[in-house]
């Protein structure tokens, strides 16, 4: 009776999912992490049989979202789509958070790192970083820029202390109104994850002047990095996929198989290229170390830009 009792965890995940598997997006639809879901869902529900249901739930920086999964019970039937905001860099950013993204989460996987680029209106008079940076200097307090997540308001602080600019920062909900209001001239920059970026610079919506990744991106080959012009300003974000602590593990390795297995996928692979992304796997203990990893690295780069915890 007791080896009956014993096995019946692991005999239950390996039938793993039998009914629908809900993944909890904390942005906006239409975002980054919207899309990369919808893709990884797509290719899950195919592999699996089973519905996969993607949820957007913005707000205060994905804490809406994150703290809704965090109490959401520990059965494998809900996923977050982790961020290096809602996992790594919140802590920093905020003098308390309803959630710990080390306790109240297993971690589960990679899907894909990316920067950010700085992103102007079409009709900007700065063509460049350069330009900016000078006008800037030359103009104190005259330049604004928009802020929405720990990827688009770090390098953006970083500049300003980089630099030492007299610039000031408006925070959004989301980046579609950072958007709306770059090409109002509401603000005159913004740095905007690659993901979301793509579709906007590529149909001329806005005009990239420098990335935050190691070197140039491959859409935009003649963008600069920003460590061409500040040695070491590389700022990277990611994304994965984060569990209410407690999932079974069974379910966590059966869920990080199918994420490598999609990150592999040739079909996948493409998709998440074209969005921005850079498809990366990890296996669920690599990825734990990663975050933990991670959210040292954001604790110096908010530090450096001498960002206060709201």
């Amino acid at each position: 009776m007791c080896g009956a009792w014993m096995t019946a965890p692991s005999a239950h995940a390996a039938q793993w999912p039998e009914r629908t598997v809900t993944i909890i997006v904390p942005s906006a639809a239409g975002g980054a992490a919207d899309l990369t879901a919808r893709t990884f869902a797509q290719y899950l529900g195919a592999k699996t049989g089973q519905s996969v249901v993607v949820e957007d739930r913005p707000g205060a920086g994905g804490i809406v979202g994150t703290n809704s999964v965090k109490t959401a019970p520990a059965d494998g039937y809900t996923f977050l789509l982790s961020t290096n905001s809602t996992q790594a860099a919140n802590p920093y950013l905020y003098k308390s958070l309803p959630y710990d993204p080390l306790k109240d989460f297993r971690q589960v996987g990679m899907l894909g790192t990316f920067g950010s680029v700085a992103v102007v209106a079409p009709g900007s008079n700065f063509r460049d970083m350069p330009q900016l940076v000078d006008y800037a200097k030359q103009h104190p307090g005259k330049v604004f820029y928009g802020y929405y997540s720990s990827s688009s308001q770090v390098p953006s602080a970083l500049l300003k202390a980089r630099a030492d600019l007299q610039i000031d920062g408006a925070a959004y909900k989301n980046v579609t109104q950072i958007i709306t209001d770059l090409r109002g001239g509401q603000i005159d920059f913004a740095f905007v994850d690659y993901l979301t970026a793509m579709g906007q610079i590529d149909g001329k919506g806005l005009r990239a002047i420098a990335v935050t990744g190691e070197a140039a991106h491959p859409a935009w080959p003649d963008v600069p990095p920003m460590s061409s012009y500040y040695p070491g300003f590389v700022v990277l974000g990611w994304l994965g996929l984060s569990a209410p602590a407690g999932t079974p593990e069974a379910v966590v390795q059966a869920m990080n198989r199918y994420m490598a297995q999609a990150v592999d996928d040739p079909d996948v692979r493409g998709k998440l290229t074209r969005l921005g992304l850079q498809p990366k796997r990890m296996d669920a203990a690599e990825f734990d170390s990663f975050v933990r990893q991670d959210a040292e690295r954001w604790k110096q780069w908010i530090a450096t830009a001498g960002i206060t915890p709201q």
